[in-house]
């Protein structure tokens, strides 16, 4: 019978806080039974929204990310709030902030974990439908976000190409393509 070795915690303490995470560092036991150090960083996880309108369109926006030093396609996106009941009412308060539009459809496409060794963040991939436009309402850090309406397969070609590497549009782009592959067949 195959021993599962596992990591064991002795003990946690937060070396850093900030409004959107905090950095921990672990005293732990790791599967090989010597005493390590592990730091990571906490965070309440994020959401990334496949809207698509009655044309095929996919709301893709484009924006500065600070920690890339790049302008970035990506899908609208956000963290989870405190006001935030759940990872679908986050979803549903970052693509009306983004981009105005507002849907009645709503169904979870997976979890993405983007950094594993470094972080328990996960983001929470919706595909949104049955949408209607409304007025954006961006934060501040958002004043240079442009949303784009771009055809499906365009979307999908920002992916193939290299150009959408943002861990949570590349799953919801891949994984809402392929569902319209089999559902073809």
């Amino acid at each position: 019978m195959h021993h599962e070795q596992r990591w064991h915690r002795l003990n946690t303490r937060v070396v850093h806080m900030t409004p959107w995470f905090e950095v921990r560092e672990d005293s732990v036991v790791r599967p090989d039974a010597v005493e390590d150090i592990y730091h990571h960083v906490v965070s309440p996880g994020s959401v990334t929204v496949v809207a698509v309108n009655d044309d095929d369109h996919v709301a893709v926006t484009r924006q500065w990310i600070y920690t890339h030093e790049e302008r970035q396609w990506r899908l609208p996106a956000g963290s989870i709030d405190k006001v935030d009941r759940d990872p679908r009412a986050a979803a549903e308060r970052e693509l009306a902030e983004e981009t105005g539009a507002r849907a009645e459809q709503w169904e979870q496409l997976g979890r993405v974990n983007g950094a594993d060794s470094f972080t328990n963040h996960v983001d929470h991939v919706f595909l949104a439908t049955a949408v209607t436009m409304g007025l954006a309402n961006r934060e501040g850090a958002e004043a240079d976000l442009v949303v784009h309406w771009l055809p499906f397969d365009e979307a999908l070609n920002l992916v193939a190409c290299g150009r959408i590497r943002h861990a949570g549009s590349v799953y919801g782009l891949l994984s809402t393509g392929l569902r319209r592959n089999t559902e073809r067949r």
